[in-house]
């Protein structure tokens, strides 16, 4: 019900466009998310967004320097990933997370309900 797209390779200080289509019945009652997995390590946060998309949250390493969006009328939710380093290598996924919408967004994995298959990114110095 998740696919994303637009994963590659990519050099220090490239930018890359993340997209996740969703296939869920009223896509704009889920929040979304996006988390990765770098070689040898465990799944982490990346980004999250709210319903209609006017909160947001970040990882502090991407702080500033990744964007997550939402177009509900598509039903797309979007990284746009700028100053690529080395350490952004990993797989991403896209979740959503079925919640009220005026409670808190959720860094945690295991409160998403739905997972796309993940896209690698390569970041090479």
């Amino acid at each position: 019900q998740l696919v994303e797209s637009g994963g590659g390779s990519a050099q220090t200080g490239d930018s890359l466009r993340l997209s996740c289509s969703a296939s869920l019945r009223t896509f704009s009652s889920y929040f979304m998310g996006w988390f990765r997995q770098p070689p040898g390590k465990e799944r982490e946060f990346v980004a999250a967004i709210n319903w209609n998309g006017e909160k947001t949250i970040y990882q502090e390493s991407v702080r500033g320097r990744f964007t997550i969006s939402r177009d509900n009328a598509k039903n797309m939710v979007y990284l746009q990933m700028n100053n690529l380093r080395p350490e952004d290598t990993a797989v991403y996924y896209c979740a959503a997370d079925l919640r009220p919408p005026r409670t808190k967004i959720s860094s945690i994995a295991r409160e998403y309900d739905f997972w796309g298959q993940g896209t690698q990114v390569t970041v090479s110095s």
